[in-house]
């Protein structure tokens, strides 16, 4: 089967593979992506009955399927399409939870260009519904991860595209997001600062 990637990457090799699963399932590794850490996070959160929070599947555009039986079809060519909103979703204490997860290797401020117009207005969408939504923001060469109030991400965007600047710098997230601790069970230790997200969000509500 013939599948095509986004930004025209091919699919790896055997050996590629194999070395990549190892990478991103050892919990060891400072390098271990974001993306892996917040899928182990969230078995572990899934298991012990505190939130079901998932990766939303990646969309995927059939170009050629044969169908040889009735009872049976075979893809041979498709395309992973970008996603359209954001990387997860859930609920949580009874609350829908939306996030997208970003890094970056800046040490000094996070670049805005990590984000699309259309995850914007997804995250104002959910937020208008109430959802409790957030940027998952992790530092990788300082180790460090924030939770990022969707509220302030949309007003930092909107400002960048009157012409303010193209990043948050990092002095402005720990001013504005919610520190996040990583430790083994759950390797990312968020629900304490969704927590926080949801206080905050209840009392702009009531006020």
């Amino acid at each position: 089967m013939s599948i095509h990637y986004p930004n025209g990457q091919g699919p790896l090799s055997a050996s590629q593979s194999v070395k990549k699963k190892i990478k991103s399932v050892n919990f060891a590794d400072r390098g271990m992506s974001l993306e892996a850490e917040i899928n182990a996070s969230n078995t572990y959160y899934l298991t012990t009955g505190q939130a079901v929070i998932h990766k939303k599947p990646t969309p995927i555009q059939l170009v050629k399927v044969d169908y040889p039986k009735r009872s049976a079809a075979v893809v041979r060519e498709a395309y992973f399409r970008r996603p359209s909103t954001t990387d997860y979703n859930g609920v949580y204490r009874g609350y829908y939870i939306d996030f997208d997860a970003k890094e970056t290797k800046n040490v000094t401020s996070f670049p805005l260009k990590n984000f699309h117009q259309h995850q914007i207005d997804h995250l104002a969408a959910c937020l208008k519904q109430g959802g409790i939504c957030f940027a998952f923001i992790k530092f990788t060469k300082l180790n460090e991860y924030y939770l990022l109030p969707a509220s302030f991400l949309i007003q930092t965007w909107q400002i960048q595209a009157s012409g303010g600047r193209h990043s948050i710098p990092l002095t402005t997230i720990k001013k504005w997001g919610i520190p996040v601790q990583n430790g083994l069970n759950p390797r990312l230790q968020y629900l304490p600062a969704v927590d926080q997200l949801i206080a905050q969000q209840k009392g702009v509500t009531n006020e």
